[in-house]
């Protein structure tokens, strides 16, 4: 869980391990994998009286947190929906990645969770495997492994899960999987009346972890600095795409690189 303007005095310490994950690196058609060690980790076994949520969201405007979070455990998944509903009542925009992962927990689980915590969220962030195996959403004929993306679909879905859910927006990023080494990318977005879908990036990866993150993060950067929706999701989308560029979990690029390639400078020229 992240919670934008969380000060230092916030961060609770405890527990007795810190969750970590093993990654493994793919390239070409080999895939990338991922092996998880974070049962009984500090986030997995901390308790909701270990927090003062109202201490925490008086001055706070905006809280993401991830499907991962929940996942962990059920204790996880109590804390989670308790920072929720503190955060509601502190009147703060509440945004989720979906971020479904079959290492952690079942479809069938999955959506009994979050299903429920959709009731809290005003900006739903995910891709189409997160939509279906969370949500129970399939956007229509896609198939990304292929590189096959019906936007029909996925705009039939936006308005199904805001008719159910009242998101004021629903974003899904797209990635057309060319091979573990080259990817499409770029995004589309519904905010109840219009749907847009954003410009493509072809990517050589890198490194492709934290790839969503950046898109999400990115995205609520432009919302919260003043772009309209559509601006905010080209940024998010042209900061991610950097990201895939960069070894590890963080975006390393600033606001100007970003501003530069969505400008059009794709060069990857040399800056001396």
């Amino acid at each position: 869980m992240v919670c934008i303007y969380w000060t230092y005095v916030n961060i609770v310490r405890g527990g007795n391990r810190v969750g970590i994950y093993f990654s493994e690196t793919g390239a070409s058609m080999r895939p990338s994998k991922v092996i998880y060690d974070r049962a009984y980790s500090a986030i997995a076994e901390a308790d909701v009286s270990d927090f003062d949520f109202d201490e925490i969201f008086k001055d706070t405007t905006w809280f993401h947190f991830s499907g991962i979070t929940p996942a962990l455990s059920n204790k996880a998944a109590v804390l989670t929906e308790e920072a929720l509903k503190a955060a509601k009542r502190h009147g703060v925009t509440v945004s989720v990645d979906l971020n479904y992962r079959k290492n952690l927990w079942t479809p069938e689980k999955a959506q009994k969770v979050m299903t429920n915590l959709m009731q809290y969220v005003d900006v739903c962030i995910g891709n189409e495997e997160d939509a279906e195996l969370t949500l129970g959403f399939k956007p229509g004929n896609t198939d990304v492994t292929t590189g096959e993306l019906e936007l029909e679909g996925y705009k039939n879905i936006f308005k199904q899960m805001v008719e159910k859910f009242n998101f004021k927006y629903v974003i899904s990023s797209l990635r057309e999987s060319y091979s573990a080494s080259d990817n499409g990318w770029s995004a589309c977005i519904y905010d109840g009346n219009e749907f847009y879908h954003s410009k493509k990036y072809d990517i050589r990866i890198v490194d492709r972890v934290g790839g969503g993150y950046s898109f999400a993060s990115g995205f609520i950067y432009g919302l919260i600095s003043g772009k309209d929706f559509k601006d905010a999701l080209e940024f998010g989308v042209a900061a991610s795409a950097l990201k895939h560029t960069i070894h590890g979990d963080f975006n390393m690029v600033s606001v100007d690189e970003v501003e530069n390639l969505l400008q059009g400078d794709a060069s990857g020229r040399v800056q001396r």
